[in-house]
C-alpha cells in the first residue's frame, strides 16, 4: 500500500494526549413527554452529518428523511467576528428543522412472497450544487437518489372579483367563490350566485371585461425534494450499507454477500465487486455486515464481516475483488472461544477516519482503532459492554445480542463514540496515552449518570501499542447501575469539524457540544 500523506489523524505519537472533553445539551427534537407511548414508524433509524457539518439528515422506520440545517453560522461574517476565530470560544451550535419527505413505500415482492419495510437503513449526503442538497437514502431492498432545493411560492392573483369585502356579519368572502351568474337557457345571465354565500355585489351594468387569473412569484421559499434516480433489483438480500466515492460519481451499496459499484447518473446498471456467496450455501461461514470508502483514495473501500474481519480492497486489481490487498482480524487467546464467540465478534459498523490512516470498528463488546499500514492487530480496543459477558446467555435469548450498533470518529480523530444499552453512549480518547473514557446519558443533562474513573491505560505490547480501557466491570454496567436493553441508542453522528454529537434515543434526536 502507498504511504499516507500527513493528515490531522497522523499524529506525532509522544503529543501529550489532550483534556477530556466537559460535554453540554445543546437541543432537541422530538421529546416524549413521561410515559408517552412510541410510535413504531417514527423510531429513527439512520443519521448522518454532510460533510460542511451545516445540515444533517435522520430518517425513520416510517421511510421518511427529515433534514435539519444550522442557524448559528453566518455566511457573510463581520471582521471582528473572524478575528475572534483565532480564538476558541465556546459556541453553542443550534440546527432548526429545514423539511421532510417521504423515501420510501412499504411494498411486496410477489415473487418471494416478502414484505419490504419501507425503514430507512442509511443516509449519504452527496455533493451540493448551486445550494441544491443531494443524498442517497435506501430501505432494504431500493436506493434513491434525491435533490431538495429552495424554490419560490407561486400564488393566483387578479381575480375577477374583489374577495376582500366582508358581508353583513364580518365574514370575508370565499375564494373560491364562482366568478360568473347563473346561465339562461337564452344564453343571459340570472344574478343568483352559486356560492351559498351571496354576499358579492356586482357593479351596476355587470362585468365589463373577464380577467385571466395571473400567477404571481412571491418572496416566499419552500423546499422541494424531488426523487432524480431510483436503483433497484440489484440486491438479493437487505441492504445494510451505502458510501459515496471520494470521486463524487459512483457509491457502492452492500448486501450480506455482494457488494455492488453504481455510477449517480445511471441507475439500471451496476457492477458487482465483491461476491462472497459460495457455490453452495451450506458452505457460507461469514457475510458482509459494513462497507465504506476510503475518504480520499476512489480506488480503495473496506468491507467488515460477521466474523470480525476488516478486508482492505483495491479497485485497480482486478474487475471482481475476490482477493483483498488487507486483512485486519484480532487472533483470540487459545481455549477462550464459546458458543457466542462468533456472534459478539461480528463487526457491526465501520468508519474511516478523516484522513483514512485509521479504521474504527464496532462490535458488540468493543470498539477497535485499527492502523490500516499494520495488520497485524488494532492500535486500541475500548471495553464498552465487557459487564455484559456473564449476560450473553441472557441476551441471546431476547435477541438483544445481535442489535447492531454504531461508531463514529471526531473530525481530528482524536476521540470516538459509540452507543450502548439504558439511552447511554460512550466517548473514548484515540490518543496513545490517552484514559479519556465518558458515559453520557440521551436527556437534557448528559452527565447525570456518575462515571467511575477510567482505569490507567494498560501497554499490551509495546509494538503496538494496542491498549484497553472503560469501564470492567463485570456484574454492572459501567456507571454502576442496572441496564435496560429496551433503551438502546443505536444511531449516532459526529459533526464533521466540531466536537458536537447527534444521537437518536427512539423517536427523540438529542444533540450535544463540548
Amino acid at each position: 500500500m502507498e504511504r499516507e500523506p500527513m493528515s490531522p489523524d497522523d499524529r506525532p505519537e509522544s503529543s501529550a494526549p489532550p483534556q477530556p472533553l466537559e460535554w453540554r445539551f445543546a437541543q432537541v427534537f422530538g421529546e416524549r413527554a413521561a410515559g408517552e407511548d412510541v410510535q413504531e414508524v417514527d423510531i429513527i433509524s439512520a443519521i448522518e452529518f454532510d460533510k460542511s457539518g451545516n445540515h444533517l439528515a435522520t430518517g425513520d422506520r416510517g421511510g421518511r428523511v427529515v433534514l435539519f440545517e444550522r442557524t448559528d453560522i453566518s455566511d457573510n461574517a463581520s471582521r471582528r467576528e473572524l478575528e475572534r476565530q483565532e480564538y476558541p470560544v465556546a459556541r453553542h451550535p443550534e440546527f432548526r428543522y429545514k423539511t421532510e419527505f417521504q423515501s420510501h413505500e412499504p411494498e411486496f415482492d410477489y415473487l418471494k412472497s416478502l414484505e419490504i419495510e419501507e425503514k430507512i437503513n442509511k443516509i449519504k449526503w452527496c455533493q451540493t450544487a448551486n445550494n441544491t442538497l443531494f443524498l442517497l437514502s435506501t430501505n432494504d431492498k431500493t436506493i434513491k437518489y434525491w435533490k431538495v432545493q429552495e424554490k419560490k411560492v407561486k400564488r393566483v392573483s387578479v381575480m375577477n372579483l374583489d374577495t376582500s369585502q366582508s358581508s353583513d356579519n364580518g365574514s370575508t368572502s370565499s375564494p373560491g367563490t364562482s366568478s360568473c351568474r347563473a346561465l339562461l337557457p337564452n344564453g343571459g345571465c340570472s344574478e343568483k350566485m352559486y356560492s351559498p354565500n351571496n354576499n358579492i355585489s356586482f357593479p351596476p351594468g355587470g362585468c365589463a371585461s373577464l380577467r385571466l387569473p395571473v400567477v404571481v412569484t412571491g418572496q416566499e421559499f419552500n423546499h422541494v425534494a424531488r426523487c432524480r434516480r431510483v436503483y433497484a433489483h440489484a440486491h438479493d438480500y437487505h441492504i445494510n450499507s451505502i458510501s459515496n466515492n471520494s470521486d463524487g460519481e459512483t457509491f457502492i451499496s452492500a448486501d450480506d454477500l455482494r457488494i455492488n459499484l453504481w455510477n449517480l447518473e445511471i441507475s439500471n446498471q451496476s457492477f458487482n465487486i465483491v461476491d462472497v456467496k459460495p457455490a453452495n450455501m451450506e458452505d457460507l461461514t461469514e457475510v458482509i455486515t459494513c462497507a465504506e470508502f476510503h475518504p480520499t483514495h476512489c480506488n480503495t473501500l473496506a468491507y467488515s464481516s460477521s466474523k470480525g474481519t476488516i478486508r482492505l480492497i483495491d479497485l485497480r486489481q482486478s474487475a471482481l475483488c475476490d482477493n483483498h490487498a488487507k486483512l485486519f482480524e484480532e487472533h483470540e487467546a487459545s481455549g477462550s472461544r464459546s458458543f457466542f464467540t462468533e456472534i459478539i465478534a461480528s463487526v457491526s459498523d465501520i468508519k474511516f477516519a478523516r484522513g483514512g490512516r485509521h479504521i474504527l470498528s464496532r462490535d458488540y463488546m468493543t470498539l477497535k482503532l485499527w492502523d490500516i499500514n499494520m495488520d497485524s492487530g488494532p492500535v486500541a480496543t475500548f471495553q464498552v459492554h465487557e459487564y455484559l459477558r456473564p449476560k450473553l446467555c441472557d441476551l441471546y435469548e431476547n435477541d438483544s445480542i445481535f442489535d447492531k450498533f454504531e461508531c463514529c470518529l471526531s473530525g481530528d480523530g482524536l476521540r470516538a463514540a459509540t452507543g450502548s444499552y439504558s439511552n447511554l453512549f460512550r466517548v473514548f480518547g484515540c490518543s496513545p496515552e490517552s484514559t479519556e473514557a465518558s458515559t453520557l446519558e440521551a436527556s437534557r443533562n448528559p452527565m447525570r449518570q456518575v462515571v467511575n474513573p477510567a482505569r490507567p491505560a494498560r501497554t499490551l505490547t509495546s509494538l503496538t501499542r494496542a491498549v484497553r480501557r472503560g469501564g470492567e466491570n463485570t456484574s454492572i454496567d459501567a456507571n454502576g447501575n442496572s441496564y435496560d436493553v429496551s433503551t438502546k441508542l443505536l444511531h449516532l453522528a459526529w459533526h464533521p469539524t466540531e466536537n458536537s454529537i447527534a444521537c437518536a434515543a427512539a423517536n427523540s434526536l438529542y444533540m450535544y457540544y463540548a
